[in-house]
């Protein structure tokens, strides 16, 4: 089969790593169905971040596609980190995956915060939101459920739901 590029640049996302991206490139695609490495690449000899230490053989970046989305991680140095101002947004189904995506994320380190973001152990900061949310903000109860969910950690379907009635 032979695929004929799209016209015009092609967009995705670059997350600016102070190290530990092969870990987390692993880790999310492990996290997520329909994902994937696409490529990694190293620092070459004396390479590394402007004024930085010498990182020639270390990770420089990784490619991948987190549920047929393209990112990039770059290992860039502490110059950048990792904030809340970006955060992935997974939008998932049931209780039962915002359970799991969030028990997971949160694990070894992470740290939850509130209204359904947490941060994993590698500083990047997630919203784990059920679509049903979605549909209840949109509706006649939304109110109710925009109050409750500013009350929550991790996102409870069945309170949200009992909010918005």
């Amino acid at each position: 089969m032979t695929t004929t590029p799209l016209p015009g640049p092609r967009v995705h996302t670059c997350l600016w790593f102070d190290g530990r991206i092969d870990e987390a490139a692993d880790f999310y695609v492990s996290l997520i169905p329909g994902s994937r490495i696409l490529a990694r690449t190293q620092y070459e000899a004396g390479g590394g971040p402007p004024d930085g230490p010498d990182m020639t053989g270390q990770p420089l970046t990784v490619d991948l596609e987190l549920g047929g989305i393209p990112y990039t991680l770059l290992n860039g140095g502490p110059a950048f980190p990792l904030s809340e101002a970006v955060s992935i947004v997974l939008t998932v189904q049931t209780q039962e995956e915002v359970d799991r995506l969030w028990e997971a994320l949160i694990a070894d380190g992470g740290e939850p915060s509130q209204c359904g973001w947490c941060r994993d152990r590698f500083g990047l900061s997630w919203q784990v939101v059920p679509q049903r949310l979605n549909e209840l903000l949109a509706g006649p109860g939304a109110e109710g459920a925009m109050r409750e969910m500013m009350t929550q950690t991790k996102l409870d379907i069945a309170r949200l739901e009992a909010a918005a009635s």
